[in-house]
């Protein structure tokens, strides 16, 4: 059984940094494409960046770009979402989620595995 596992959530004041990691366990073969969503109280989730395993392709949604940036370790099983500069609107519960059979990979791509999230706070 696929399972997503986050960490590296925390409270960090404005201007801060944090770094979201994300492992895939249960299944031989690395995701397609991963990618970092968040969801804050009463908003919709909201898709943050993707990421190709295929060919290291990134998608990022606009508010978090030239601040965030997604990654992946060479087992392609750990993905990374390094945070700079955060915001109070930063503020959310993140969530990691991964897919083999998409068919596309960028911020808005359907995924069918999900973590349990991991929260990060910023304070205004």
């Amino acid at each position: 059984q696929v399972r997503l596992v986050e960490s590296g959530g925390g409270s960090v004041q404005a201007g801060g940094s944090l770094r979201l990691s994300c492992t895939v366990s249960g299944i031989t073969y690395s995701p397609y494409c991963m990618g970092w969503f968040r969801q804050a109280p009463g908003e919709e989730r909201e898709g943050v960046a993707s990421f190709k395993s295929s060919n290291g392709a990134r998608d990022y949604v606009d508010s978090v770009k030239g601040r965030f940036t997604i990654s992946q370790d060479n087992t392609k099983k750990t993905l990374y979402l390094q945070m700079n500069s955060l915001k109070p609107e930063d503020t959310a519960l993140y969530y990691c989620a991964a897919g083999w059979r998409v068919g596309s990979c960028y911020v808005g791509t359907d995924f069918p595995h999900w973590g349990q999230g991991t929260q990060v706070t910023v304070p205004s």
